[in-house]
């Protein structure tokens, strides 16, 4: 087996826009949770309210311990790679990998969908590890392509190899509740190297897998 160095394969992936700030994850909610109490206050309401009250600490644990995890390069998940003993040589694809995110412009939800093939060098993959890697770029502020790139990136760094294709499908609350307020549209990004973009046929038997647009389920 092999574990993954996270600062090895971090430095590989396109950064997110991000300062240190040497802050504790108690420290950065308590901040928040101060800042956010002030937003409340300036939009009139009323945190004496026993529904209310616990809301800015609820928003700060919920920013630094869950969907914006991904910050932490402490939270990068644990990667085994085990070798290709058999050596397989034909794609592995996990289509429907639940990816939950936050658009770093306006901070509303990003839900969707990422699908991903690769095929083999000399190690191999834990399934639920493409899932984690996923979550981990997932869970920042984010935009889509660099949320597709980030993965693809992290992928071909572990796994050593440009094989590696990702596709990801998304509804975005930034357009369906606000501006155009567009309930119906989706937006697809995506990332192919190595054979998925030299090889037709494996190209196709990729992007084959994935569900028709209409038919990801959210």
């Amino acid at each position: 087996m092999t574990m993954i160095d996270p600062k090895a394969v971090l430095s590989k992936v396109t950064p997110t826009p991000f300062k240190e700030n040497n802050l504790s994850p108690k420290e950065k909610k308590d901040k928040i949770a101060h800042l956010f109490t002030e937003i409340m206050e300036t939009l009139g309401l009323d945190l004496s309210d026993d529904s209310l009250k616990e809301t800015p600490l609820r928003v700060a644990k919920m920013y630094v311990d869950e969907v914006f995890y991904g910050l932490e390069t402490a939270s990068f998940p644990k990667i085994t790679l085990v070798e290709n003993k058999f050596d397989y040589d034909h794609s592995v694809i996990e289509v429907n990998i639940v990816t939950n995110s936050h658009c770093e412009h306006h901070f509303v939800p990003i839900i969707g969908k990422t699908h991903i093939a690769y095929i083999p060098n000399k190690k191999v993959l834990g399934l639920s590890k493409l899932n984690r890697i996923v979550d981990y770029f997932a869970k920042r502020p984010q935009i889509q392509e660099r949320l597709t790139l980030q993965i693809h990136q992290a992928l071909v760094t572990i796994l050593e190899t440009q094989n590696v294709a990702v596709v990801t499908d998304a509804m975005h609350a930034c357009v369906k509740t606000r501006g155009i307020k567009d309930v119906t549209s989706m937006t697809r990004t995506s990332k192919l190297s190595g054979v998925f973009i030299q090889d037709s046929s494996h190209r196709f038997e990729f992007m084959s897998a994935i569900p028709r647009v209409q038919e990801v389920v959210y």
